[in-house]
């Protein structure tokens, strides 16, 4: 048998195989390209193969899926290990794959940061009953098992509550933050508390003024003796916003906008059954409203 390569003079040509007889008659079989051979060897592990090389790539499809499924799943899984919701009977099983592979322990050391972050924002800001309740009940309906695309890489459970809760309090309780919703004050000290001295911010929210106060070199008061905090307007009129014993990071609150009643006093009070103040006035200060 010899090789001949023929050539037909048109484009693609394919090599032929000349087997020589006795007769001198000569047969030319074509031989299958390179490429198509090297095909044929990628999809025999696919099992028997359709036209147009349909079993192989449902089959690959269907592995892709199935993996996109598995690490969905391990991010809901780590999601819950880092903000401690996981269900004690996944825990065990979770923590020793995690010890076991790197790429798991990352993505947990990111769900954790991302746990504290989130904690660390909401621990600064309260927000309403009626509003923390919602987001416990979002928080809860997160952690049943759902299917998750790896491009979308769900927030743990208590990190996506914590963004909400800042979101929405910061939005809705505590306003926007534009000109008018925020003001400031410095209060003195009078000769009844020499050397004290405190500042206040009130913040405009839908509930009302919330005013945080600090006051420093003010003693503290039992046995009946108290500090109550008001707002005064021009006209002398005193609006009360809470009673304290100690003066260190207060929370009051005002029904009154600061734009009317722009001074605020603190006065040392007895519980004597009289409402009105005492006079006794231990801080004064005018509150900057522009």
């Amino acid at each position: 048998m010899s090789r001949v390569a023929r050539d037909t003079g048109e484009q693609g040509s394919i090599p032929a195989i000349v087997n020589s007889t006795a007769s001198g008659i000569a047969r030319a079989k074509r031989s299958l390209p390179r490429y198509e051979s090297s095909l044929e060897e990628r999809l025999s592990y696919a099992g028997p193969r359709t036209p147009g090389g349909v079993t192989f790539r449902v089959a690959v499809a269907m592995r892709r899926r199935r993996r996109d499924e598995a690490g969905g799943q391990d991010i809901v899984e780590l999601a819950a290990l880092a903000d401690g919701s996981l269900a004690p009977e996944r825990r065990a099983a979770l923590e020793a794959r995690v010890a076991a592979s790197p790429e798991l322990a990352e993505r947990l050391a990111e769900q954790q940061r991302a746990v504290a972050f989130a904690q660390g924002a909401a621990a600064e800001v309260e927000a309403p009953a009626a509003l923390r309740a919602r987001i416990n009940a979002q928080r809860q309906a997160r952690l049943r098992p759902a299917r998750v695309s790896r491009r979308l890489v769900l927030v743990p459970a208590a990190a996506a509550a914590a963004l909400a809760l800042v979101t929405a309090v910061a939005s809705g309780v505590f306003g926007s933050g534009a000109a008018g919703n925020q003001f400031h004050a410095a209060l003195a000290s009078t000769p009844l508390a020499p050397g004290a001295g405190g500042d206040a911010t009130l913040t405009k929210t839908t509930s009302g003024w919330q005013i945080e106060l600090d006051a420093t070199g003010l003693p503290r008061l039992d046995k009946g003796q108290f500090y109550e905090a008001w707002l005064k307007s021009a006209d002398d009129v005193l609006v009360p916003i809470g009673t304290f014993n100690e003066g260190r990071k207060l929370t009051l609150w005002a029904g009154v906008s600061p734009v009317d009643f722009s001074t605020l006093t603190v006065t040392r009070e007895r519980a004597d059954g009289n409402q009105a103040s005492s006079g006794k006035k231990v801080l004064v200060g005018t509150i900057d409203t522009g």
